[in-house]
């Protein structure tokens, strides 16, 4: 590799030399420590390096994949293996050649946090030097509830709180410093009236339900999207004579930069997929 054609100092040039380092995939394959021992250079420029190099490395998509942080369950990896082998259905309009030589699962990266101090130092070493070396461009926390569901009580609300202040703060430096979206998911819970609770008559119906981690986590948030399954009477009225399997709803509930909207989709064996236009009454959709 031409280390000249990169936008690097000239120091930092003559030492990837020097060192014999030929190809991105030798610093990669290197911690910082050893770069720094192996180049004899300082800290910062190490990290101009490895900027440089992750700055290279998301101009190919090809090499950039996706993080998932499993808090509660086992990561799904059979629904995983079915998404992959239903590629070419999900993309028709790409050559099943292509879909055949992408190995779509050697990007994903995967790790189990079922503590708050494990998943602290998930996001602040682990995602941080796969972000710092361009091998990722989503992060994804599957949930962020599941953390503080059994390690917080009632009289902890404060300490919990500040918690979820500083997971924020941290998630929103990696995602502004890297330019990568950081998606958490979070349950909902139902409000449920007393007359309701004595009856055990627990439903969701006209949609009254909150985030669980309430507004500390909301306050942290850029933007807050509402998923659903659509009600059975409107299921009935079309949506579901024209597309197999349940139809959900994805709304804004919360953007800075969008209006309040929403869409419907499905979830099928080969993924999901959007729906463009729905049966005839239900051509004009109400605004929310």
């Amino acid at each position: 590799m031409d280390w000249d054609q990169f936008d690097l100092n000239p120091k930092v040039i003559a030492a990837l030399k020097k060192a014999d380092i030929k190809s991105v995939k030798g610093i990669l394959n290197l911690s910082e420590a050893d770069l720094q021992r192996l180049m004899k250079l300082s800290s910062a420029d190490i990290q101009c390096l490895l900027k440089t190099v992750s700055l290279t490395l998301r101009k190919n998509s090809m090499l950039t994949g996706a993080v998932y942080i499993c808090t509660e369950d086992v990561f799904p990896s059979k629904r995983l293996q079915q998404l992959i082998d239903q590629q070419h259905k999900l993309r028709a309009d790409v050559p099943t050649e292509i879909i055949q030589k992408i190995k779509f699962g050697n990007s994903i990266f995967i790790e189990h946090a079922a503590d708050l101090d494990t998943f602290h130092n998930c996001i602040t070493k682990r995602i941080s030097l796969l972000l710092t070396r361009g091998m990722v461009r989503l992060v994804v926390i599957d949930s962020i509830a599941a953390l503080f569901r059994c390690e917080f009580g009632v009289s902890d609300s404060v300490r919990k709180a500040r918690y979820l202040q500083t997971f924020g703060a941290q998630l929103h430096s990696l995602s502004t410093r890297f330019r990568t979206p950081i998606m958490c998911v979070n349950q909902v819970t139902d409000a449920v009236s007393e007359s309701e609770a004595a009856q055990c008559n627990c439903s969701i119906a006209d949609n009254r339900v909150s985030p669980a981690l309430g507004i500390t986590w909301a306050n942290q948030l850029l933007m807050r999207l509402m998923v659903s399954r659509v009600s059975q009477p409107e299921q009935s009225s079309g949506v579901v004579l024209h597309h197999a399997g349940s139809v959900r709803t994805l709304r804004v509930a919360f953007a800075p930069h969008l209006p309040p909207s929403f869409c419907y989709y499905t979830v099928k064996l080969e993924g999901v997929k959007g729906i463009n236009r729905l049966h005839s009454t239900l051509s004009c959709f109400k605004n929310i």
